[in-house]
């Protein structure tokens, strides 16, 4: 039994390093961390780092793009499939646009026949006016915007401002190069809006929320959630039809529009010149201003020249005929 005991005694001492040998490696590893820092490297170290990562950063390349290759097997088939179901939706939204475009045609032709029968004048369309918009901070409204095209590129006040998806507010001043536009979420924005679908009229306020609410919609308004609101154009400072949002019904029982324009952010807009009514007392009268054309003189006008003019020609044959009588002098 002892005999054994000494074995495994021996063997135990066998496989221990020595006290020694654990120093030295101690001491070896603190020396390699301690001078292993940028400032302490030579240059000739650093060139050979840097040979040696550029011979194997290619064949570590190589080896990772097996791997990544089988990494990217699922998201691309899976990416496959919804590019297939994008490309179907945009065929049927193709053939939709396709239809309504044909039918907007045959709209266009069908009212120009009407108007022309009627005898209706319509006012002449403009150019829209692009312009870049930017925050106005020093402006006296706190939900207002900031356009850089003025009055140089015809820009007026009241002009309505849309971007690509609806209605953005209206100019309420103009400068030479630049205007302000009052957004439909300001507190003092007011405009008149109807339904799109039963023509019932409302006046859409801004309260500075994302939301503007409906007001004066009466007691039983023709209103449905999701119906599409549009100016109605009853001011005369805004043209009919132009789409604004949505209808949401609150929990209170009103009613307040998730407005399209807020789709996209308010960065690039367009100002839509449009000819508004002016009431006959606003008109500048052409007598007033001495601006009649000659030309354009009516009857009324022309009538006392022409009654005139035979009097004085009268007048001057009488004269020139006694003279040439020499019996006619005393």
């Amino acid at each position: 039994m002892a005999t054994r005991r000494s074995t495994r005694h021996d063997g135990e001492q066998g496989v221990r390093f020595s006290r020694t040998v654990f120093i030295a490696l101690l001491v070896l590893s603190c020396a390699l961390i301690a001078f292993d820092r940028p400032q302490s490297r030579s240059d000739t170290f650093a060139r050979i780092r840097a040979g040696f990562t550029d011979l194997t950063a290619p064949v570590l390349e190589l080896a990772a793009q097996p791997l990544r290759a089988i990494k990217n097997i699922g998201p691309y088939f899976r990416r496959q499939g919804e590019l297939a179901q994008e490309n179907a939706d945009l065929r049927q939204q193709l053939i939709e646009a396709r239809y309504w475009e044909d039918l907007a045609y045959r709209q266009r032709d069908r009212i120009e026949i009407y108007e022309d029968a009627l005898n209706v004048d319509t006012p002449a369309t403009q150019d829209r006016i692009g312009a870049w918009t930017v925050a106005d901070p020093r402006g006296p409204f706190v939900r207002a915007r900031l356009i850089g095209r003025g009055s140089l590129s015809g820009i007026e006040d009241g002009y309505p401002v849309i971007n690509l998806y609806g209605l953005v507010g209206r100019v309420y001043e103009t400068g030479r190069q630049s205007a302000r536009v009052l957004l439909l979420t300001d507190l003092n924005s007011r405009i008149p809006v109807m339904a799109d679908r039963s023509n019932a009229r409302a006046i859409l306020v801004g309260d500075n929320s994302p939301y503007p609410r409906l007001e004066y919609v009466g007691r039983a308004p023709d209103i449905q959630p999701g119906d599409r609101i549009v100016s109605s154009g009853d001011d005369g400072i805004l043209p009919r039809g132009l789409p604004v949002g949505e209808a949401v019904a609150t929990r209170e029982g009103g009613w307040r529009v998730r407005l399209y324009s807020d789709q996209a952010p308010i960065d690039f807009v367009w100002v839509w010149p449009y000819r508004r009514v002016t009431p006959p007392d606003e008109e500048v009268s052409a007598d007033e201003a001495g601006l009649l054309d000659p030309d354009e003189a009516g009857p009324a006008t022309a009538a006392p020249v022409a009654e005139a003019a035979p009097a004085g020609a009268d007048s001057g044959d009488g004269e020139s005929g006694a003279a040439a009588d020499p019996e006619a002098q005393p």
